[in-house]
């Protein structure tokens, strides 16, 4: 069964930075740890708003959105605390999907940098966009030296965006090279860019506690 991902995004400006912090690794982190099917978790702040923290949980599969365990802890019965920062903060993005590239690749650890990038796609010119994507965009992003996994994802919920893609690197820097930018700009790129909507991308590092 294909893996899935549990992504989330959010600006904090307006919560306390310590009540975040502890919020999320006292709390948030730990009850989703414990829900059979989490994988591994995640934590990546935006290298040009550190108010902007991402979340990234890898899945045995997106039916463990939908088990008993999760949902004790999720949806309509989160906390009074997680729903004060819920309240308090800006969802950016949350995406609930299921792994379409590359097979059941996993996040590697280590990983310096991480790039988010969320949208949709026109439907007068979709299907060449998620040809361009699987059969150009990914493999030649995946060459590019500091690339350690590009991984692409399909939303099976209602999340704004229908596609997600997670590109873990070496550093966040991998996306200013020069290699980056030829892989990036090429003509079909560039035939399939009026299609792109929706558009939503940062640029992570990890997250550090003296953030």
């Amino acid at each position: 069964m294909a893996k899935g991902i549990l992504l989330n995004a959010r600006n904090h400006r307006n919560v306390p930075r310590d009540e975040y912090d502890d919020w999320y690794h006292t709390e948030h982190l730990p009850e989703r740890s414990r829900v059979p099917g989490f994988l591994n978790a995640e934590r990546w702040v935006d290298v040009h708003d550190p108010n902007v923290s991402v979340s990234v949980y890898d899945l045995e599969s997106i039916g463990v959105l939908e088990s008993a365990a999760y949902r004790a802890v999720g949806y309509d019965n989160i906390s009074p605390w997680s729903k004060r920062i819920v309240r308090l903060s800006e969802r950016l993005l949350r995406f609930e999907g299921t792994q379409t590239l590359p097979g059941e690749a996993l996040s590697p650890s280590g990983s310096g940098g991480l790039l988010v990038n969320a949208m949709n796609a026109a439907a007068e010119g979709e299907a060449d966009f998620n040809r361009w994507y699987d059969e150009e965009h990914i493999p030649a992003l995946s060459a590019v030296p500091g690339t350690l996994l590009a991984r692409r994802f399909c939303a099976s919920d209602t999340s704004k965006q229908v596609y997600l893609a997670l590109y873990h690197l070496e550093s966040p820097e991998v996306v200013t090279t020069e290699a980056w930018a030829r892989a990036v700009e090429t003509p079909w790129t560039k035939r399939v860019r009026p299609f792109m909507q929706d558009r939503l991308r940062i640029v992570c590092r990890p997250y550090r506690q003296s953030d």
